[in-house]
């Protein structure tokens, strides 16, 4: 995996922003770094690869088929103290994964916040110069242009396995690439939810937009989507409003667009606090059920809207995924099978909808936080 294209990789260098997880990094915090091209999944991933560790995430545990003289040594190093669950959940699910692989583990984290990025520097530099001590390192960027010598640092050394959670657009530049990369693809979600709505409403709908702010994210989640529907469907936009993934956005846009645009019977909300703003406003105004309401990620908020009817769809992540392949990725490693991986595991995401009874969406949750629990994380 190490050796990957390694005649391909003199790249030119190029300038493109990337955001990590949800978040997006202020611009002054890009002052002076400069992002290279990305590969994308399906230009890295042997045929059927990705489908096939999917299909292994989402079935029960087949247990390691070795032994272990002691446990493996795992490092973490990753923006666990900031506000975003995604990286608690995430090593809930990979400790409880490899419990039921019967693999031994001790793990050692590195925490910081999203924004200290001088800190990961720090912690990496001193996982790679104690390499002996470590097995598997897991690295969750702060941001991936910034901590793009790190991740290379840390997959050049051959004393681990260096793992990347939160990304999936490996840096062209690299010279040696990580082992492989945990994530989800918000233009993977964009088509899947594309499909859902064209199989559902058909063609020739005007919508409305909430999207995000200007930027990969929202490219994805708001831009391949419309790209999608108007290609496929020939879907009409009526009005796109930025509400900067914030409450106050979507309720500001949701209003606007039920006074202005009434012809759009379609709002397309980027994430969750847009996609309960525009809730909120549809209340405000007792339209509720005159437009068809979607959000972004399947979160518990968003679940909870649909059963009381008052968000239609959403694009729901697998939420647990990204821990549990990384554990599978880890099997695989001490099996002797690491090349059968992918080189980008993309996590599942399905479409969560108001057609589905509350066993389904409540079976829904439990199998997207089949091991970090439905309940909010004591932190």
């Amino acid at each position: 995996m190490k050796t990957f294209m390694t005649t391909l990789l003199s790249t030119t260098v190029l300038c493109a922003g990337m955001a990590a997880a949800d978040g997006n990094l202020p611009l002054k915090e890009m002052e002076g770094i400069a992002d290279r091209e990305h590969w994308l999944p399906g230009e890295v991933n042997a045929d059927g690869a990705l489908e096939a560790l999917q299909a292994v995430v989402g079935a029960d545990a087949v247990p390691f088929a070795g032994t272990l003289d002691k446990p493996i040594q795992i490092a973490l190093i990753y923006p666990s103290a900031d506000t975003s669950d995604f990286w608690a959940r995430n090593y809930l699910a990979l400790t409880k994964r490899l419990d039921e692989l019967g693999i031994a583990y001790e793990t050692t984290e590195f925490a910081s916040r999203q924004v200290e990025h001088s800190l990961q520097s720090t912690y990496a530099n001193q996982v790679e110069q104690d390499a002996d001590l470590y097995d598997y390192v897991i690295f969750g960027p702060s941001e991936l242009a910034i901590q793009g010598d790190n991740i290379e640092k840390l997959a050049g050394n051959d004393g681990f396995a260096t793992y990347v959670w939160a990304f999936h657009t490996p840096l062209k530049y690299l010279e040696t690439q990580p082992d492989a990369w945990f994530d989800f693809s918000s233009a993977a979600g964009a088509l899947t939810m594309c499909d859902y709505m064209l199989g559902r409403l058909g063609d020739d709908v005007t919508m409305a937009m909430n999207r995000g702010i200007p930027g990969i994210t929202d490219d994805q989640r708001s831009g391949d989507f419309k790209d999608c529907v108007m290609e496929k469907g020939n879907w009409q936009v009526a009005y796109e409003h930025y509400g900067e993934y914030q409450t106050e956005g979507g309720f500001e846009g949701t209003s606007l667009i039920l006074q202005a645009y009434p012809e759009a019977t379609v709002i397309h909300n980027a994430n969750t606090a847009m996609a309960m703003g525009s809730v909120e406003a549809q209340v405000a105004a007792d339209k509720t059920g005159d437009v068809f309401s979607t959000g972004w990620g399947g979160t518990g908020l968003e679940l909870d809207a649909i059963r009381r009817g008052d968000l239609d769809a959403t694009p729901m992540r697998m939420g647990d995924d990204v821990g549990a392949a990384t554990a599978e990725a880890i099997k695989a490693d001490l099996e002797g099978r690491a090349e059968e991986l992918p080189l980008v595991f993309l996590g599942r995401i399905t479409v969560a909808h108001d057609e589905m009874s509350a066993e389904e969406l409540d079976a829904l949750e439990l199998e997207a936080f089949r091991f970090s629990g439905i309940d909010a994380l004591e932190r």
